[in-house]
């Protein structure tokens, strides 16, 4: 039995490697296989494409367990393994939250108006109903906006425009961490 321990974007897992004698060249025994008693190796996500996927990156390079991350963000662990496991997305009062634990945006950059409205919107932590009541205006006419379907008048995109400033630095082209394919293949 050899036992390595590699390091793949700052985890440190281990791999090993069993080699089975017997008495006969050809003689097969019934032996139960590594995997049937070692934990299964952690999911490193090497591209994260989710909110899950960025949480996770980000708590196993800070060496913290989902417990301490979900005080850190106010909700249970189970609903940290859930979103991590990406079986569900996290509410919209969780996302400033989440932002501030990454300490970048993980939602891809929009390519419309009315996708940046959305973006701007989750990055606040608001439903429809909320923003179209700052905004003076019908939360039907705001879904009408965030569809695309149609676009405020200038004064009132100016408005909105300022509402959704997202707070600190500008976001990054590339939100994702340094943590690529390159940097994972090499060990």
């Amino acid at each position: 039995m050899h036992v390595e321990t590699l390091e793949t974007c700052g985890v440190a897992q281990a791999r090993v490697t069993v080699t089975y004698r017997f008495e006969k060249a050809n003689e097969l025994k019934r032996v139960v296989p590594p995997q049937a008693y070692l934990p299964a190796p952690i999911r490193i996500p090497v591209k994260p494409k989710t909110v899950g996927d960025h949480l996770r990156l980000r708590r196993l390079k800070l060496k913290l367990l989902q417990k301490e991350v979900a005080e850190r963000l106010g909700c249970d662990k189970g609903t940290i393994y859930f979103w991590e496991a990406n079986g569900a997305q996290p509410r919209l009062e969780y996302m400033p939250a989440i932002i501030q634990f990454l300490g970048y945006n993980p939602l891809p950059p929009a390519n419309s108006w009315a996708q940046r409205l959305v973006r701007g919107r989750i990055v606040l932590g608001i439903s429809q109903q909320v923003l179209a009541r700052k905004l003076g205006v019908d939360p039907a006419t705001l879904a009408l906006w965030e569809r695309g379907e149609r676009e405020p008048a200038t004064s009132t995109m100016a408005r909105v425009d300022e509402l959704l400033r997202e707070p600190g630095p500008r976001p990054k082209t590339d939100s994702s961490p340094d943590c690529t394919a390159s940097s994972v293949a090499s060990v």
